[in-house]
């Protein structure tokens, strides 16, 4: 009997011990990662594609991604939609991509939270369905991390386009596959067109890697095409359904202190604030050649409210600016309307509109060089100057 009640003691400790060290759920770096935060019900499938509706999702081709909901259109539904059934596997949403029997590719693409530390090791998930209506079924699904956005205009395979120089004043441009840090293994065909099914895996971070990027990255040689009996062949493709994307750190659970730029969300007294002084929202994002804010932006602009709080009498001018690719014109437009897009958002988190301006410089005040991938993004910004406090 003693032994009994000290052997039921021991598990009761242990059962305490182990709820008081229960690990915490991971956070997860993608933002919409199950595609339930929209600006618009989808309501048909468009050449151009559906993904500028959903927020912090693009897509890096001219392939189209579709996007859709409970609350869409006919062509555009959930469970039936014009490409197929499916119920979403959680939530209200879903995506979809061809990713092909043939050669022609789509994919989705968006910007982590925030960028992959050095040595980290990472783990990647997200689901798949195969539509009915496919002639087919591939198995190379994967996800790709890197540290640029991509932005290419072909239809086809994603490639990576490398621009090498071979003499003075000869350049010549080499393509290569990606590889994908992720991806689904060659001799696992997707097929199940009833569930969703996994894809799944880790990785080291080489560190800076700031986007993701989900498709089939191989040609149709090398992503094992299987024809179907259970098909109906409606489409002149494999057509996956995308959901549920998740990306969290495994090794992370001792933060590395970042080190950032001077913002605006520093504390109350480690800025100083006078007329005249201009400051760099860092982090502002706008969804590839619109003025439509990214749900990534939200943060910064909580910092840039609580200072306007704090200083009611404090007046601002939003300036937006862009990098030196494109017309005057566009780019005047375009850095005029972001501006315009952040001060809508502040008024209506109640700022008064009289303490508001706002104005577009196009690429007359770059800051960095036009060259570089790395410096026109120095130079795609938004800032604020103060104009009376």
């Amino acid at each position: 009997m003693l032994r009994n009640s000290i052997f039921i003691l021991f598990l009761l400790v242990c059962v305490a011990s182990w709820s008081q060290t229960e690990i915490k759920p991971r956070k997860n770096l993608i933002y919409n990662g199950s595609f339930e935060d929209y600006r618009e019900c989808p309501r048909k499938i468009d050449a151009l594609g559906t993904l500028t509706i959903v927020d912090a999702w693009f897509q890096p081709t001219k392939g189209s991604a579709d996007y859709y909901n409970v609350c869409g259109s006919r062509d555009c539904g959930v469970p039936n939609n014009k490409l197929g059934i499916q119920s979403p596997r959680t939530g209200l949403g879903y995506c979809g991509i061809y990713c092909s029997k043939t050669e022609y590719r789509e994919y989705l693409q968006t910007q982590l939270r925030e960028p992959l530390s050095a040595g980290d090791t990472y783990q990647l998930t997200f689901y798949v369905s195969l539509s009915e209506y496919s002639s087919g079924s591939v198995a190379t699904i994967g996800g790709l991390l890197t540290r640029e956005r991509i932005e290419d205009t072909v239809r086809g395979v994603l490639m990576n386009k490398e621009v090498r120089h071979i003499a003075q004043g000869i350049d010549q441009v080499v393509a290569s596959y990606y590889v994908p840090q992720v991806v689904n293994h060659f001799d696992d065909v997707l097929t199940d067109t009833k569930g969703w099914t996994p894809i799944s895996g880790t990785f080291v971070a080489q560190g800076g890697e700031e986007y993701l990027t989900i498709g089939n990255f191989f040609p149709a040689s090398k992503s094992n095409v299987r024809d179907l009996d259970s098909l109906t062949y409606l489409l002149p493709g494999a057509y996956y359904y995308i959901e549920d994307v998740r990306l969290v750190c495994l090794s992370c659970d001792n933060p590395k202190p970042v080190v950032k730029t001077e913002t605006p969300s520093k504390a109350q007294d480690s800025v100083t604030y006078q007329v005249g002084s201009t400051f760099v929202l860092e982090n502002i994002f706008f969804d590839y050649d619109k003025s439509i804010l990214l749900q990534q932006s939200f943060k910064e602009l909580q910092s840039l409210l609580e200072i306007l709080r704090r200083y009611p009498k404090m007046k601002i001018e939003v300036g937006g600016h862009t990098d030196g690719r494109g017309s005057v014109d566009y780019n005047q437009r375009l850095s005029e309307s972001r501006a315009k897009e952040v001060v809508d958002y502040l008024i209506e988190k109640g700022i008064e509109p009289r303490r508001l301006q706002y104005k577009g410089y196009g690429k007359t005040k770059p800051i960095a060089t036009n060259d570089t991938e790395a410096g026109r993004s120095r130079n795609r910004r938004v800032e604020f100057k103060i104009l009376s406090m």
